[in-house]
């Protein structure tokens, strides 16, 4: 699996270059693990995330028992106007209002 960052996505990121960049699919409060929403996370800490995919900016972890919810190529956008990312693939948006949380 591979994820690409827009030059936009990596110049919003770049300054947050301590830490561990992970797409966290979280499932709190949604009643269902299919209904679960991607969150873009820069933690000090590696966790649970055990599954570490490739790419062209920082790699980016996951959580293995939720990569079927991932494609093998992903992309992530920046959206000034509305501040937030865009994780996208070539067949769906992933989440078009991703939501950036430095823990780092």
């Amino acid at each position: 699996m591979r994820v690409t960052f827009t030059d936009q996505a990596i110049e919003k990121l770049e300054h947050d270059s301590e830490g561990y960049m992970k797409l966290h699919y979280d499932i709190e409060d949604c009643g269902c693990v299919v209904n679960g929403v991607t969150q873009l996370v820069n933690d000090s800490a590696q966790g649970d995330f055990n599954m570490t995919l490739e790419s062209n900016f920082r790699p980016v972890l996951i959580q293995k028992q939720y990569k079927v919810f991932f494609d093998k190529e992903m992309k992530i956008d920046f959206l000034p106007k509305h501040q937030c990312f865009m994780l996208k693939s070539d067949s769906e948006i992933i989440n078009p209002r991703m939501r950036y949380i430095n823990n780092g």
